[in-house]
């Protein structure tokens, strides 16, 4: 495999290596893929996290009877667009 890089970008990873704390620059980048992974899954889990608290206050909410009724596609429509805004 091949991968091409910008000036600014080679010149990182080489620092990286320079640095001591790899060997060459596929260390660089598996470590760095590695860390992109972790990251996904951490903002993964982080929207998860965010969802269930916005759940946790809508069935809250409904619980109250504050929630309102949806009574058409057109009303729904409304509701999204107003959401959106």
């Amino acid at each position: 495999m091949h991968v091409s890089l910008t000036s600014e970008l080679e010149s990182r990873v080489k620092a990286k290596v320079e640095s001591g704390l790899y060997n060459n620059a596929s260390e660089v980048i598996r470590d760095a893929l590695r860390f992109m992974d972790t990251h996904e899954e951490w903002i993964h889990e982080m929207k998860l996290a965010r969802l269930r608290e916005q759940l946790k206050i809508g069935t809250d909410q409904l619980d109250r009877c504050e929630g309102i009724t949806i009574e058409s596609k057109s009303a729904l429509d409304t509701l999204f667009d107003d959401i959106k805004a």
